[in-house]
């Protein structure tokens, strides 16, 4: 079994990722190694962030790891919020963010974006870069209950439905992390 660090803290997302890779793969997150550092995201691309995450364990703890970085790209926003989405109102209370996201597109008719997740994985010495991207728009008001950040206004194409009115089941074979993932765990399948 490979032992992962993740460069996150947030549960939720563990235990989405944690999913997504099955058994064959045992993740840790930053607590499990007594990591409470607030590890620098000062990028101005998910590609930067998502390597920063595990330049900073690498150096502090010498680890195999991987960090993401993603974000809401809103084409009429010219792709705001970006590298921004967890802190777009100046803050990380995501009802804030969603809120500035819809009052920026209150007169826009293209309502286009993306989710965008970029993974940097340290393995044995060596760094791999995975992307993974869903098509869809945002919707005028929030729907559904699960999920977390932007999932309650955005509809991936193809689907009449928000990603927080997803089951994570359905939710995590379509999405951006979902993608990025995928394309992780086939490449550490070939190494294990």
């Amino acid at each position: 079994m490979i032992e992962l660090i993740f460069a996150t803290n947030n549960a939720h997302k563990l235990e989405e990722v944690q999913a997504m890779v099955g058994e064959q793969f045992l993740l840790k997150s930053l607590a499990d190694i007594d990591c409470h550092d607030d590890i620098p995201e000062t990028g101005v691309t998910f590609h930067e962030n998502a390597k920063q995450k595990t330049d900073y364990l690498v150096h502090k703890y010498d680890v195999n790891c991987f960090g993401d970085d993603s974000g809401l790209e809103i084409d009429a926003l010219n792709g705001e919020p970006g590298v921004y989405s967890a802190r777009y109102s100046g803050t990380r209370d995501m009802e804030q963010n969603i809120n500035l996201v819809l009052e920026n597109l209150k007169d826009s008719v293209n309502r286009n974006a993306r989710f965008k997740t970029v993974i940097s994985l340290y393995l044995n010495g060596h760094q791999h870069f995975f992307e993974g991207s869903v098509e869809g728009h945002i919707i005028d008001k929030r729907k559904g209950i699960d999920g977390f950040g932007y999932d309650p206004i955005f509809v991936p194409h193809g689907y009449a439905h928000t990603f927080a009115e997803m089951t994570a089941e359905d939710k995590n074979k379509i999405s951006h992390r979902a993608i990025a993932i995928e394309k992780m765990v086939e490449f550490l399948s070939k190494k294990s």
